[in-house]
C-alpha cells in the first residue's frame, strides 16, 4: 500500500462552473479495490464495499481543492468468508478497535490534462503515513440523461502495509512470504453535487 488507495480523488481534477463546490461519491457508481501477492505466485483481489468520499472543488484553481475519504474496514470483501473474517480480526484490520481508515489531502498538483497528483495523510490502524495518489479523470463535469451533474475518474496507488503495522505473514519453504507487503489500490469513482 505504498503509493495508495483510492479513485476518490479523481474528482479533484475536474473544474466546474461557479464557485467552489462540494461533491460526494455516488456509491452505485464507485468501487475501492485492492490486490496483494499470494504465495508469490498469484494476486488476491478484493474490495471495500462501504466508503464515503467528499471533494471540495475550487473551480478557479484546482490545486486549492481538497479531498477527504472514509472507508469502513469491516466492509472488506475478498469473496471468501473465512478469509474476510480473518482480515477483520486483530491480525489485520482489527475492525473492533479501528472501524475505519481515512484519507485527508494536503496537496493537489496538476500534472497534465486530466491527470493529477494528490498527496495526503492515510490513517490506518491508528497509524498515519503520507501517501501519493495518481488521479486521472475527465476535465469537466458532465450532465447525465437524468439531468444530474457528474464527474469522476480513477485513482491508483500502492502502499507498503508494514508501514501501518500490518505485519502478519508466514515464511515459505522457498524463503519468500505468503502475503505480499505491497498492496496495489485502484479506486473508480463518480461524484455528484453534495445535497
Amino acid at each position: 500500500m505504498r503509493r495508495t488507495c483510492i479513485v476518490l480523488l479523481a474528482a479533484i481534477m475536474l473544474p466546474s462552473a461557479g464557485s467552489a463546490a462540494t461533491w460526494k461519491s455516488d456509491p452505485s457508481h464507485a468501487s475501492v479495490q485492492f490486490g496483494v501477492s499470494h504465495l508469490m505466485v498469484s494476486t488476491v483481489r478484493g474490495t471495500f464495499d462501504a466508503f464515503d468520499v467528499t471533494v471540495v472543488l475550487d473551480e478557479d484553481d484546482v490545486e486549492r481543492s481538497s479531498v477527504t475519504a472514509t472507508i469502513d474496514t469491516a466492509s472488506v470483501n475478498t469473496r471468501d468468508e473465512k478469509r474476510d473474517a480473518h482480515l477483520r480480526g486483530p491480525d489485520f484490520f482489527d475492525v473492533a478497535t479501528h472501524p475505519t481508515m481515512t484519507f485527508r489531502s494536503t496537496r493537489v498538483e496538476k500534472i497534465a490534462d486530466a491527470r493529477y497528483r494528490v498527496t495526503g495523510d492515510l490513517t490506518l490502524l491508528g497509524v498515519t503515513r503520507q501517501v501519493v495518489l495518481d488521479v486521472r479523470g475527465s476535465p469537466r463535469p458532465i450532465t447525465d440523461p437524468r439531468g444530474i451533474r457528474r464527474m469522476g475518474g480513477s485513482v491508483t496507488t500502492t502502499i507498503h502495509r508494514p508501514d501501518f503495522g500490518l505485519t502478519y505473514n508466514s515464511i515459505l519453504d522457498t524463503g519468500g512470504v505468503s502475503i505480499g507487503e505491497d498492496v496495489d489500490i485502484v479506486i473508480d469513482l463518480e461524484l455528484v453535487p453534495a445535497p
